[in-house]
Formats: structure tokens, sequence, C-alpha cells
């Protein structure tokens, strides 16, 4: 700002910081739910291909009145949280191994970079072969399914952490382990939580495709059933608690953003 300037120039030391406006998703929510249920009701919208969400309501409520919705969220939420947990743990030890040790990089990172491209639904029939059919195959898929995005994501961050806040760190005489807890790991927390939003992603994509193999509960089994007896009502009220699961699993991810990273505010 030069001398006599008439117009200060505000502080914008904060970039890119989203401002909450809580009231504008609900809304768009609600929206668009009146109207799929107007163009259900009229007709626009056939109802062999989409129901309306009055009907969609009524088979969740069927599903809390039966107790099934328990049932088949309980078991769903077991193997996710199981899976998901023992993968993401993994992933981040291999990730900070390949990020930290040459060796490790040297000798991990090519197979990581092979076998992540690699769809993990297609390799479901060799889990069952390997672990059976019951649970073990199904959490292994989504173990599977977690470890690699977390492993790339983690060594990714590590990567990219500002290498003179190291040597900074260096000329200070900070030991290795204090450089890691104080330096890397908080450069790197960003993109290994972005990594978890992925990684919860594909877990959700992997726990209904398992699921449709020989599994009693679970809202994967659910909504394959609910396919085979063209209940479309049924179908789509599965997919809705599938979509309540990744808004809940996003919202508590969103809440560890804020106290993990409330030093870049």
């Amino acid at each position: 700002m030069t001398s006599g300037s008439p117009n200060p120039v505000p502080f914008r030391g904060g970039g890119f910081k989203p401002k909450p406006i809580g009231m504008v998703g609900p809304i768009v929510f609600v929206a668009v739910v009146a109207l799929w249920e107007v163009g259900s009701r009229t007709g626009f919208i056939p109802a062999l291909v989409l129901p309306a969400p009055s009907e969609v309501f009524e088979a969740l409520r069927n599903l809390v009145e039966t107790g099934l919705l328990w049932k088949h969220l309980g078991a769903s939420l077991q193997r996710l949280i199981l899976g998901w947990t023992i993968g993401t743990l993994l992933g981040v030890a291999v990730g900070f191994s390949i990020g930290l040790f040459s060796l490790a990089r040297a000798g991990l990172g090519p197979m990581v970079a092979a076998i992540f491209p690699i769809p993990k639904i297609a390799l479901l029939p060799l889990f069952v072969i390997w672990f059976g059919i019951d649970e073990g195959s199904k959490v292994a898929t989504i173990l599977f399914g977690t470890f690699f995005p977390t492993v790339v994501a983690t060594y990714g961050g590590i990567d990219n952490v500002d290498r003179n806040l190291i040597r900074m760190g260096q000329s200070f005489g900070l030991t290795w382990l204090s450089i890691v807890r104080k330096i890397i790991l908080p450069g790197a927390l960003p993109a290994i939580l972005t990594g978890f939003r992925i990684s919860t992603a594909i877990a959700i994509v992997l726990l209904v495709a398992a699921e449709m193999i020989a599994a009693e509960f679970g809202v994967g089994a659910y909504i394959l059933l609910a396919g085979s007896l063209m209940a479309t009502d049924e179908l789509v009220a599965g997919v809705a608690i599938l979509s309540v699961i990744g808004l809940t699993v996003s919202w508590l991810i969103g809440r560890a953003e804020r106290f993990l990273l409330r030093w870049r505010t």
C-alpha cells in the first residue's frame, strides 16, 4: 500500500478459504426431491424407471419396522469398518516407509505402481478361493482396495513436503524422529486425509460388490435382491442408505481435517 492511499488493500492471507453457507445444501436437496416427486406423480418420470421419493421413503419405513434395516446396516458397517481400518493402517505404514526410506521405495514402489491400477472387483473371485465365501473374502476385498490409494496418497504427501522446512529443522539440530513428527507428518496430513476420502468411496463400492456374492445380510445383498425382484423402490432405498453412509463418513473425515489441520487457518 502506497503512502496516502485512500483505499487500503485488505489482508488476503487466508487464500482461497471457502466460506460455509449452511442452508444452500439442504435447500438444493429439498428442491431436487420435490421436482422428482412432482415428475413421478405427473407421469413425466415412469414409475418403472424411477420410483417416487414417497415410495422410497415407504420402503425405508418398512425396513425400519421389520428390523431388517439394522441387520443389513450392521453387517455392512462391520465389514466396512474392519476392512477400511486395517487397509488404511497398513497403507499409511507402507506409504511412510516408501516416502522416508530409499530401500522401501526401490522395493515396494514398483510393486504398488503395478498392482494399484488393477480393478479390485476383478480379484474378488480369487479372494473367495483364498479366504472362503464368508466374511474373510469380503473384508479382504475392502482391505485390498483401501490399501493402495492410501499408500499412494501417503508417500505422495511426504514427497510434496517443502524440503526447505526439513533443511531448516536439520540446521536447528532436530532429530530424525522430531523432523518426521513436527514437519513431515503435518505437511503430509492434507494429502493423507484426501486419500482417506478416496479410499472410503472405493471401500463402499467394493463392499456392495462383495456383498452381492453369497451374503445373507448387507446393503449390497439387499440391493441385489431388490433388483432381481424389480422392486425399484427398495433398490433406490438401498442406494439411499449407501449415500447416507458415504455422507456420514465424509462428515467425520471433514471434522478430522478441521481438528488436525487447524494450524492452516
